[in-house]
């Protein structure tokens, strides 16, 4: 068959391709779609995540040279190193792809901050436009694969399947949080991997293959899903056609693919945490009854279905309490364990009638079995970003069960009009909701602010909302308001701390705010119930740094009216930082004033132990003792 000849039978041909059925013309007009509904979050700041990341992440702050490190170490070390913690989630992260494309950026686009505090808004932007662009090109990649491989005869359901993909408004998160663009690369690649594979069985070319087969390995190191392909790609060529033997041993190639990524990560990430997460807020289940666990579990899925169909209410955060934890005895529990079961048992039927709906249902349940928690513990309860790749296979369904109703329906013109009566609203509805989602997601502080009043049980939330109006508090256009904004932070932040008796962070802010109160007392109270939870943050350390200088600055002001009183500060600088030389001197030189001369060398002595060659220290030491000789 010539070129020419394939390229009709695909429905591709030149002049047919900008008529409204054409890839082109399709492909423009998800083009602009996309960029219209994510437009708008081009100029947004970095969010959730975002700063442990990117931001904060010292291999990706050294651009290229930091991608050796990328790809030998588990995704959050730089974090963990930073925080004097070990490795904090079962399993480890190996996801080096994305991590790598933001070192590329920083290497181009320079640093993230101009003068260690403004933002540098052009990488920001770049990274944001990166991600709208990731998102189109993988939806015009998928209209590939349905228009010449799954639905090469439906170009118009192609269309639809890949335009509710485009739209939902669920996937905010994944394109307006730079972190989750190993979503993006994720299915972009798997995508990839099958397109070339069929190209492959097309053409019998070895280059189409190799292709596919660094498609599959991109797709590892963007995220794990990738393993799906496994069970994906010799049930989509049954399907196709192929027998049952011939599709188990076209899979062997990406077998190997496998065995290379799986020693990898064993290499440079291991096990990951071997140990229990104690943090609720990263073991999700961990307050709660093995059958809680279960049914919590299924639970979620019935949550994940209905923001498919009705993502009305989106939030960033689902974690500890947003879903309170669920029983046998509730009915949607039951539904949910129906439900899914029953669409896993559809799946297998529709197999083996070579239906091209199994492998909907397949690419939706098998990814959606990978964040459930029923295999393995993910660290999350749910998260919007974790149904994304679902989300295709609910897309795909929903356009063929759209395609057979269609076909009940006579004239050509009745079904373009029921068409353009539903879609023109949906897409209308999804781009206003997606639009003022991405408004939230423009920083920290507008995110967590909104998604308080979505999810109000959330501990997380409360607490990042109660760290945002302490951060809005110190902006000069806020000034004058401080009172207002620290009242809202205190009641997210002790609310946070009710929910989760162990949030640090909760406890930390709520210090912030008492010692912006200047309320001194209460922020060490609530900043030494931190320190009894996590020890070795260095955030509570460097926190009871800045305490202990403004008792020092207090004592220094009133060290000659009162000396009791600098006393009292003094050692208070001692027991917060107890390793500052300066505070021993000076605390030495307070009681050589009240001629407490024992003390004073008690004092110096500490300091001489912290810095040896410290003159003033010696001297005071030689005249306290001088006096007590003097006294005897």
């Amino acid at each position: 068959m010539s070129k020419k000849q394939n390229k009709t039978k695909q429905g591709i041909t030149p002049s047919a391709d900008w008529s409204f059925s054409g890839f082109r013309f399709q492909s423009l007009v998800l083009f602009f779609i996309g960029f219209v509904f994510y437009f708008n979050s081009l100029n947004n700041q970095y969010a959730l995540d975002d700063g442990i990341v990117i931001v904060k992440n010292d291999y990706v702050k050294s651009g290229v040279k930091g991608i050796k490190k990328i790809l030998t170490t588990d995704a959050y070390d730089s974090y963990y190193k930073s925080m004097k913690a070990k490795q904090q989630l079962s399993g480890g992260r190996y996801r080096p792809l994305s991590f790598i494309t933001f070192a590329i950026e920083q290497q181009i686009f320079g640093d993230d901050y101009k003068d260690g505090e403004s933002p540098n808004d052009t990488i920001t932007f770049i990274r944001h436009l990166v991600n709208v662009l990731l998102y189109i090109l993988s939806v015009i990649v998928l209209l590939y694969f349905l228009r010449n491989t799954l639905l090469p005869e439906k170009p118009f359901v192609s269309f639809a399947v890949c335009l509710l993909f485009l739209i939902h408004p669920l996937h905010t998160e994944v394109i307006s949080n730079v972190k989750s663009r190993d979503e993006i690369l994720s299915f972009l690649f798997i995508i990839s991997t099958f397109v070339f594979y069929f190209k492959h069985l097309d053409t019998q070319k070895t280059r189409h293959l190799i292709l596919s087969l660094v498609s599959f390995f991109f797709a590892f190191l963007s995220k794990e899903y990738a393993i799906t392909v496994l069970a994906l790609l010799p049930l989509l060529l049954y399907i196709k056609g192929s027998e049952i033997k011939d599709c188990f041993l076209k899979t062997i190639p990406f077998v190997f693919v496998t065995l290379l990524y799986i020693i990898m990560r064993y290499k440079f990430v291991g096990f990951g945490s071997t140990e229990d997460n104690t943090d609720v807020l990263n073991n999700p289940y961990l307050f709660a009854t093995a059958s809680e666990k279960w049914a919590t579990e299924f639970f979620v899925l019935l949550k994940y279905l209905k923001q498919l169909f009705y993502p009305v209410v989106l939030s960033s955060d689902y974690s500890y309490n947003t879903i309170p934890y669920v029983h046998f005895s509730n009915v949607l529990v039951w539904f949910s364990i129906l439900f899914h079961t029953g669409l896993a048992g559809l799946t297998v039927w529709l197999f083996t009638k070579r239906n091209v709906l199994a492998f909907a249902f397949a690419f939706y349940l098998l990814h959606l079995l990978l964040v459930s928690n029923l295999v393995m513990n993910i660290g999350a309860t749910m998260g919007e970003r974790l149904v994304y790749h679902s989300s295709f296979g609910w897309a795909l369904a929903l356009g063929l069960a759209g395609d057979w109703l269609f076909s009940k329906i006579n004239g050509a013109k009745i079904k373009q009009l029921i068409f353009g009566v539903l879609l023109i609203p949906l897409v209308v509805l999804a781009g206003t909701k997606t639009i003022e989602r991405n408004k939230e997601w423009k920083n920290d502080s507008s995110l967590f602010i909104a998604d308080a009043l979505k999810v109000p049980n959330s501990a997380l939330v409360n607490g990042n909302a109660g760290k945002a109006y302490v951060d809005l508090s110190e902006l000069p256009e806020n000034k004058g308001k401080e009172s207002e904004l620290y009242e809202k932070a205190m009641f997210h932040l002790k609310k946070s701390v009710e929910i989760h008796p162990r949030y640090v962070n909760g406890y930390i802010n709520i210090g912030v705010v008492y010692f912006k109160l200047k309320d001194y007392k209460k922020t060490e109270e609530y900043w030494n119930k931190a320190k009894e939870i996590f020890p070795r943050n260095p955030l509570i350390k460097r926190n009871f740094e800045v305490l202990a200088i403004t008792y020092y600055n207090e004592a220094m002001v009133i060290g000659a009216k009162n000396p009791e009183k600098s006393i009292q500060l003094l050692e208070k600088c001692t027991e917060l930082a107890p390793q500052n030389p300066d505070y021993w001197y000076n605390l030495g030189g307070a009681y050589f004033t009240i001629n407490k001369f024992q003390k004073a060398i008690d004092a110096w002595k500490n300091a001489l132990l912290l810095k040896p060659d410290y003159e003033l220290a010696k001297q005071g030491m030689a005249a306290a003792q001088a006096k007590i000789n003097s006294s005897k």
